[in-house]
């Protein structure tokens, strides 16, 4: 009798062909069934509603029944209100990789070696991401006042001799205010990130480093640069996505004033869905911010692709 080899055995103790994989793609298919449910009645759902509702001249009550086709989207590219919106998104977005970032990364690398005290700063830092943007807005709000007697910062200009400064009434310098409150709500988060890629570089390539006669600055840049660029990716996707889609921070402190100044892409979709009750223009916006940012997501993602220097280590 002939005694059948050890991988034909295990085949017989496991099962084989057809009943075992489709019994596997059952299994797998019933644990991914609740996910997927889930996915489509708050993802997929609301985006195929968005778009059935931005064809419509809806205003939110009854059944949609003006149709307009793409009468919504032509209107939305001409209309120089949105055209402001975007244009302060791309600029919020060029801010935060130009002075946001970079800041995150100098005090993560501070708070990361040596630094007496580094415990209390990384609390100290990371502590506004933990509050809500209303709650931000609000702390903010108090700070800008316009009223010396009211508003700390004003009230430390005019006792310098200066006259108040209207933070959030000036068109030239509102956005920048804004941008200033979003950095302080985000940069520990940012921070963060990069506090965990700089524990994850092995100590030791830092010391051949130093031993080699490599300077701080050159070190950083020719180490601690190229081993954290997972992180970095990471970090830019998610600030630009965010700072594409800032609404609660914005709308609480300007409403997007003065005169549209801080317009952004949420608070003007907000502004024609909920407060105009123009529902199937306000749709046509949403999908514009979806087709935006799922595009900014496929082109980075390709971009980006590329080997991570720690996986070789």
């Amino acid at each position: 009798m002939q005694v059948p080899a050890v991988p034909d055995i295990l085949k017989l103790r496991r099962g084989t062909g057809a009943p075992r994989r489709i019994q596997d793609n059952l299994t797998i298919a019933l644990f991914l069934l609740p996910a997927l449910i889930l996915f489509f009645i708050f993802v997929l759902y609301p985006i195929i509603q968005s778009v059935y509702y931005s064809m419509f001249n809806w205003k939110g009550f009854g059944p949609a029944v003006d149709f307009v086709g793409v009468e919504n989207f032509k209107k939305i590219l001409t209309d120089r209100v949105f055209l402001i919106a975007l244009r302060n998104g791309l600029l919020i977005v060029t801010f935060s990789l130009l002075f946001q970032l970079p800041l995150s990364m100098f005090l993560a690398v501070m708070v990361a070696r040596d630094l007496p005290g580094r415990a209390f700063f990384r609390t100290i830092f990371f502590m506004p991401y933990v509050l809500s943007e209303v709650i931000t807005a609000y702390i903010w709000l108090f700070l800008f006042n316009p009223d010396p007697e009211r508003g700390l910062l004003n009230a430390l200009v005019t006792l310098g001799g200066g006259k108040p400064v209207l933070f959030l009434g000036n068109t030239d310098i509102v956005l920048i205010t804004v941008f200033v409150v979003l950095t302080w709500k985000y940069f520990g988060f940012h921070m963060l990130l990069y506090l965990t890629g700089l524990q994850n570089i092995p100590t030791e390539i830092e010391e051949a480093a130093r031993i080699d006669g490599a300077s701080p600055i050159q070190s950083f840049f020719y180490i601690t640069l190229p081993l954290l660029g997972s992180t970095i990716r990471t970090s830019v996707y998610l600030s630009v996505i965010g700072a594409l889609q800032v609404f609660a921070l914005v709308w609480i402190m300007t409403k997007g004033g003065p005169v549209n100044a801080s317009e952004m892409l949420a608070t003007y979709m907000y502004r024609f869905s909920f407060v105009r009750f123009q529902l199937g223009y306000g749709s046509a916006v949403a999908i514009y911010m979806f087709l935006i940012c799922v595009t900014f997501s496929l082109i980075y993602q390709r971009l980006t692709r590329q080997p991570d220097y720690l996986t070789g280590l």
